[in-house]
């Protein structure tokens, strides 16, 4: 068996260059080492350290012990051989987060000139488990490791997460850590986590971790706090407000921003309202409920913290402009954990930005950092909880209707973003009636490729969630043309587990609506994603599915997916046989599926199916070692391929004619090939394509004892990897 490994990158050329077969040319060793060495890679990322997290407050009072006691722990921690944990507990909106952002600002960057990283695991948390590997790929990202770079599967990720940061001193804040497990598997490995969560977790204590308790303000630094707001304060009644709220900063900045807003009245005001009252809680538990939400169980009796912060936030709602008090409600009712001004104006809501104005000044809402276009927006947990509690009282009917509304507006805006990212490809559903301008308030959601891929893993979460309600909610149809259009965005940022996730639900809304070609589609991705996580065995029970589907839909395409798919898991199980017979089976089996593909591919037409499927063929008959018989299947594909313009698809092509040629044992073409899938692959920006090509390089360089044109690869490679993100830069492999 070819022993070079699989897949490449390749297409221009140059005209100085013999063509001799196919695509290869020859070149001399010292003029390939220079062609090597004259590859042209992207411009490094600016080398500025990540600094992630909340922007510390301007007004922050007391906490003198607690900073003292996270600022020697850290200390402590960073000093020693290993990287350490401090876990910093207290109830939902006592002020944890903004801690650690005053001590990071005030002493603890210093020790961690690396950077910092921030996450917030709400954001990643479904049915009580958290996606540890989709936080994990974010952290890569931070690092400047490029998207090409990132590997799917957890253990792949953690592995890299650690070869990178390996040489980095980082401090790592994560909030709403709930288990021990979710915090060890981010902790750098040179460097400290902060882990804010609402209880001690004993066993995180019991490896070490130090502990920050974080109680409420007490009286004299409540009192402080109030009069920093609210300067000519009497003490008496600040201290009045203090004990109202239950000494909880959230409450006492809710009320005094509330209170900001409204020169025409006093302190004493809120006083009297809070005492009589006149916003309480409602008579359906909803002060236990905000306890519950709050971490805070057992704390709902008169003046608990709990009842004190609903008390309060009734209040503010209570004061604020109707239209911004519509805009709270339908926030409450939204799923997921984040809404844009395009979101809320086409779920209903008027004056929108003046709204959002006033949510924010109140601090009821915060402005969401994001790579993405649009302003992102959120309700601190304890006020979404509130939020969520008054949207139980509203006419189901209007919940509903909103929800339609959220979930027909995500429908249009991923299959928009899908089309952008994937282009012309295969599709079940329609295009969406409203255009992208029509989507937006002002402007339009995304443009290009690269923006529409941000935009949709911004709203990654809430995807999930609006999925979830589409199939509560019966709507079927919105069910599968959501999870076919994410596609572009689970596939291209390997969000496997929500592919899974979301993929399963497809498959029910497509039977629900007896529709075979739906499910065959819904399984293939499923298959998809378990293939690339390495479960061939669940990928192929999908896809056993999905075939015996097929005899029920019409257009051909989808049996071509499905046979792509079986070959790919046979090629897959292939490289892991130990005998040379079984493996040539494996490729035999292999080529057979992709042969359908091509066929399916063929019956359409569908020229750039027509082009993959023989590439796929071509990588059967390599991994069946019938080298010739692929020259000839890919000489055809790579004139496909440029008659339709499909570019992208000549690297890989000429890679996979690189190891056809070696395997015939004619190292000059094979060099050539594989130099013309690296000038390709660098032209095109394929850098995991230029990677692989400057890798089977270096292989043939070895085998053909060509010193310069070895240590070109290596050099170049070294450099790739650099720029890419990876330190230390990864060893080329022979």
């Amino acid at each position: 068996m070819n022993s070079l490994g699989t897949d490449g990158g390749g297409t221009a050329h140059n005209a100085a260059y013999n063509t001799v077969s196919g695509d290869a040319v020859i070149v001399g060793p010292v003029l390939m080492a220079q062609r090597i060495e004259g590859l042209q890679l992207p411009t490094p990322p600016p080398d500025v350290p990540p600094s992630q997290g909340p922007v510390p407050s301007r007004v922050f009072v007391n906490r003198t012990r607690e900073l003292a006691d996270l600022r020697d722990a850290a200390l402590s921690l960073a000093a020693g051989p290993e990287p350490g944990v401090v876990l910093v507990v207290g109830v939902g909106g006592v002020g944890k987060t903004q801690l650690v952002a005053q001590a990071v600002r005030r002493e603890l960057h210093q020790l961690f000139p690396d950077g910092q990283l921030h996450v917030d695991l709400a954001d990643h948390r479904r049915d009580g488990v958290v996606d540890l590997a989709a936080v994990l790929g974010e952290f890569l990202r931070a690092l400047k490791v490029h998207k090409d770079y990132v590997p799917a599967g957890l253990a792949e990720r953690t592995a890299l997460f650690r070869s990178v940061a390996a040489g980095l001193r980082l401090l790592v804040k994560v909030d709403d850590v709930q288990h021990a497990p979710e915090a060890r598997a981010l902790v750098p490995p040179r460097g400290v986590l902060v882990a804010t969560g609402r209880r001690v977790l004993p066993s995180l204590l019991m490896d070490g971790a130090a502990l920050i308790d974080v109680a409420p303000l007490d009286e004299t630094a409540g009192t402080e706090l109030v009069r920093r707001w609210h300067a000519d304060a009497d003490e008496g009644t600040a201290a009045d407000v203090v004990r109202l709220c239950a000494g909880h900063p959230l409450a006492l900045r809710a009320a005094l921003e509330w209170l900001a807003a409204r020169p025409q009245l006093t302190l004493d005001d809120v006083v009297r309202d809070l005492t009589a009252g006149r916003y309480g809680t409602d008579d359906d538990g909803a002060g236990e409920a905000m306890a519950v939400a709050m971490g805070t169980a057992g704390e709902t009796e008169e003046g608990g913290v709990g009842e004190a912060v609903d008390a309060v936030l009734d209040s503010v709602v209570a004061g604020v402009a109707g239209h911004t008090r519509h805009l709270y409600d339908l926030l409450g009712v939204l799923p997921g954990t984040t809404a844009t001004a395009d979101l809320l104006a086409a779920a209903g809501a008027t004056r929108v930005d003046e709204g959002l104005g006033e949510l924010l000044s109140c601090r009821l809402a915060v402005l969401v950092e994001s790579p993405d276009r649009p302003r992102r927006y959120r309700l601190h947990d304890v006020v979404r909880a509130h939020a969520r509690l008054r949207a139980r009282t509203l006419p189901e009917e209007r919940r509903r209707a909103a929800l339609r509304l959220v979930v027909d507006f995500y429908a249009d805006a991923a299959a928009h973003g899908d089309a952008v990212v994937l282009g012309d490809r295969f599709r079940i559903q329609p295009p969406p009636d409203r255009s992208l301008s029509e989507l937006a308030v002002r402007g339009t959601l995304f443009t290009g490729r690269a923006e529409a891929l941000e935009w949709l893993d911004a709203e990654r979460v809430n995807f999930r969630a609006v999925i979830r309600v589409a199939a509560d909610e019966g709507r079927y149809e919105q069910v599968w043309r959501l999870c076919e259009s994410l596609w572009a965005l689970y596939h291209s940022r390997k969000h496997l587990a929500d592919c899974e996730e979301s993929g399963r639900l497809g498959i029910e809304a497509a039977q629900h609506e007896a529709r075979p070609d739906v499910e065959v589609r819904m399984r293939n991705q499923v298959a998809r994603a378990a293939y690339e996580l390495g479960d061939l065995d669940r990928a192929e029970s999908q896809l056993d599915a999905a075939v015996d589907l097929l005899g029920l839909v019409g257009d051909p395409r989808l049996s071509g997916v499905v046979q792509e798919s079986r070959g790919l898991i046979a090629l897959a199980r292939g490289r892991s046989e130990e005998s040379p017979g079984a493996a040539y089976d494996r490729a035999e089996e292999a080529r057979q599926f992709f042969e359908h593909a091509l066929a399916a591919n063929r019956a359409v037409p569908d020229p750039h199916g027509i082009v993959v499927q023989s590439y796929n063929v071509a990588q059967a008959l390599v991994a069946g070692e019938r080298w010739a018989d692929a020259l000839d299947v890919l000489d055809e594909a790579a004139g496909t391929a440029r008659a339709g313009g499909d570019e992208p698809m000549l690297p890989r092509i000429d890679l996979v004619r690189a190891h056809a040629f070696a395997g015939l044992g004619s190292l000059d073409r094979a060099v050539a090939a594989a130099g013309a899938a690296a000038d390709a692959a660098a032209a095109l920006k394929q850098f995991a394509k230029l990677d692989q090509a400057l890798e089977l390089l270096a292989a043939l360089a070895d085998r053909a004892e060509d010193r310069p044109l070895r240590a070109a690869c290596e050099e170049k490679l070294s450099a790739l990897r650099r720029t890419m993100g990876l330190r230390p830069p990864a060893a080329p492999t022979a």
